[in-house]
């Protein structure tokens, strides 16, 4: 068992640990190309302490950012968060096995297609040229380009990620339904618990461990929306409101080769993400879930 997860170990150490190491440079007025070698950049970039930092909170564009940022989170949070649990429970009671797969299978391949292919499909049904607005030309109406409107753009990326990747959260639902004992479905039928009542009574409580587990870890990211998707839709609808955090680091910090501030960037999301997660598990302590780590 060992030996199989060795290679898995490695590259966890190789590309997720050891890079911790470059943080450094959230505290240095670095420069990549100081010195013969990468180290040399390291060791002869000066040391500026919370500079970086004391600049990233002076510029009000990171406080956009982090606003956009927060606010998408929590939007996705009540509107997206909650549809995989909904469906997964309507697949799991489709009778027909056959049926249930194939839908199973509709709804979870988006997951595969990049983010490129999905705007793109987006725009040729919601764009300026697209298949609403040709419909609402025909039918007399001024037509809506959905994807250039900076008021409804938080609808539009929340839509784009569930029709990407609402089949693979029902996918992790249906297996913890699967886990639930059905004796206790035909036992409360039995004493004769209606269809609702089993839904609040048994398959909600029995999902509830997941749930707070995803919602734990989903926590721990809120800080990370997503770059490829806001990037791709940033010139359409105005920085304002395609401007997260990721996009951020990238426009300010890396295509200027402003490294010590990506770095103080992604350092205060990390710092941020790691308390989202203690106080969430904390939290979860406190309703009796054992939540990401059991409480010593």
């Amino acid at each position: 068992m060992l030996a199989m997860t060795a290679p898995a170990a490695v590259l966890l150490l190789l590309f997720h640990y050891l890079p911790t190491l470059g943080n450094v440079i959230a505290f240095q007025d670095y420069n990549a190309w100081v010195g013969d070698s990468v180290v040399d950049s390291f060791v002869e970039s000066p040391w500026i302490g919370f500079g970086n930092f004391a600049e990233l909170f002076e510029d009000p564009l990171f406080w956009d950012a982090l606003w956009n940022t927060l606010f998408l989170t929590l939007f996705q949070l009540v509107f997206f968060f909650p549809l995989p649990i909904f469906l997964a429970i309507l697949l799991n009671s489709v009778v027909s096995a056959r049926l249930r797969t194939f839908i199973q299978g509709v709804v979870y391949l988006p997951h595969f297609f990049s983010w490129v292919l999905v705007i793109t499909f987006f725009v040729q049904m919601l764009g300026g040229a697209g298949l609403l607005a040709q419909t609402m030309h025909e039918g007399g109406m001024t037509p809506w380009n959905i994807m250039t409107n900076p008021d409804t753009f938080f609808l539009l990326v929340t839509s784009e990620g569930v029709w990407k990747d609402v089949g693979w959260g029902t996918i992790v639902f249906l297996a913890a339904l699967s886990g639930i004992d059905t004796n206790l479905y035909e036992a409360s039928a039995s004493d004769g618990a209606g269809r609702w009542r089993r839904l609040w009574h048994i398959t909600l409580p029995g999902l509830r461990p997941v749930i707070v587990l995803l919602l734990i870890l989903r926590m721990g990211d809120a800080l990370s929306v997503g770059f490829e998707q806001f990037v791709l839709q940033r010139d359409a609808v105005g920085y304002q409101a395609a401007e997260v955090l990721d996009t951020y680091v990238y426009y300010h910090s890396i295509a200027v080769t402003d490294y010590g501030l990506g770095a103080a960037a992604g350092l205060f999301k990390g710092a941020i993400g790691l308390v989202l997660i203690l106080l969430a598990n904390r939290l979860a302590h406190r309703l009796g879930e054992q939540g990401v780590y059991a409480k010593s």
